[in-house]
Order: structure tokens, then C-alpha cells, then sequence
């Protein structure tokens, strides 16, 4: 069996955080009494496209780091790919949240250079094998 250390350890830290997403939401709902679907409250709303978000990328980015660090790659690669989604993400969610443009955008940066870099080692790695 293949044991995935650091993709383990990102798994669990995006778990947390994706609780950490979903509480805000519920207690937005209590308070505006809009138990289902989006809203037309703007604070509640933004609260579920950041989970939303979190909720499209982070699976893939999981699945491809997992498989990067299956194939061998140095654990500096892992975790640098790793790092930047978890950045990626926590900026986007920041940017969500407060809201400001400039920490969404740098948010989407950092997780599209993850998800890419993690393909090229992937595509590398199928090449020349």
C-alpha cells in the first residue's frame, strides 16, 4: 500500500478548512433565516461561493498531488505544489469574504499555477516512464 504523507497532511488541513468555510454559512443562515439555496442577503451569498469555490478545486488539486506524490517526486515538489493550492485558496476565501478583488484574483493565480504544475509533473512523469 502507498502511503502519501504529505498529501495526507494537505487532505486533512483542507478538511479543516472547509469547515471553517461551511460555519460562517450556517450561522448566516440562522441569522437571515434563509435555510436553503443562495439568498438574496450579499453577505451569504459570498460565504457560498467561497465554499463553492473551495469545494471545485480543492478535490482536484487533492487527487492530482496525490498522484504527484505517488509517481516519487521530491517532497520539495509536493509541497511546494501543495503550499501554493492551500494558498491559492486561503486567499481566494479571504478575498471572498472581506471582499476584495485583488486577493481573489491573486487567490485564482496561485491555485491555477498548482493545478498546472501539478499536470506538467504528471504529463512528465507519463512521458518518460
Amino acid at each position: 500500500m502507498t502511503y502519501l504523507p504529505f498529501t495526507s497532511v494537505f487532505a486533512a488541513a483542507f478538511a479543516l478548512s472547509l469547515v471553517a468555510l461551511s460555519v460562517p454559512i450556517t450561522l448566516r443562515r440562522l441569522k437571515v433565516g434563509d435555510m436553503v439555496g443562495d439568498s438574496a442577503d450579499e453577505v451569504l451569498r459570498h460565504r457560498i461561493r467561497a465554499q463553492g469555490n473551495f469545494t471545485e478545486y480543492v478535490p482536484l488539486g487533492i487527487v492530482t498531488l496525490g498522484l504527484v506524490e505517488a509517481q516519487g517526486s521530491a517532497a520539495w515538489l509536493v509541497v511546494a505544489i501543495g503550499g501554493m493550492l492551500a494558498f491559492g485558496r486561503l486567499l481566494h476565501a479571504a478575498g471572498m469574504m472581506c471582499p476584495s478583488a485583488p486577493l481573489r484574483g491573486f487567490g485564482m493565480i496561485f491555485t491555477y499555477l498548482a493545478l498546472i504544475a501539478a499536470a506538467a509533473r504528471l504529463c512528465i512523469d507519463a512521458l518518460y516512464l
